[in-house]
């Protein structure tokens, strides 16, 4: 014998949570949209200042415990790279962002890229970097 107890609220309840979970993912894939934005405009800003000498960007993006490594492999800190970037007109014409690659793990983002630069002397070249980005705080 069957007893009735009344609708079956299951339908309602799937369509509910669903709902609520296309609303979480499309609102994470927002998020990391922002988040690959922000990086890639760091990424060109930080860029662009080698031909600058603005290290405004810089100073606000790099941790204050960031360790680089130039291309011969020697390791620098934020503050040296602020100030080789003061100095760096005096060298380069130019230095512009090329392509930058992006994957997300989580809070940690890693952006692989390159760039091509053009010295006063008439040389250029290009750098090619991967750089690690972490989000402390909720801050990238």
């Amino acid at each position: 014998m069957k007893i009735n107890r009344g609708p079956d609220r299951t339908l309602p309840c799937t369509f509910a949570i669903l709902g609520m979970f296309c609303l979480c993912h499309c609102s994470m894939q927002k998020d990391q949209k922002e988040t690959e934005r922000y990086i890639l405009d760091s990424e060109r800003q930080w860029a662009e200042s080698v031909a600058t000498g603005d290290t405004s960007a810089i100073e606000h993006i790099l941790a204050d415990d960031f360790i680089g490594v130039d291309p011969k492999g020697h390791l620098y800190n934020k503050q040296k790279m602020i100030d080789e970037t003061r100095s760096a007109p005096k060298y380069f014409v130019s230095n512009r962002l090329n392509d930058v690659k992006e994957r997300f793990y989580g809070n940690t983002a890693i952006a692989q890229g390159s760039e091509t630069w053009e010295k006063h002397s008439g040389e250029r070249g290009r750098f090619v970097w991967t750089d690690t980005w972490l989000q402390p705080n909720g801050r990238w």
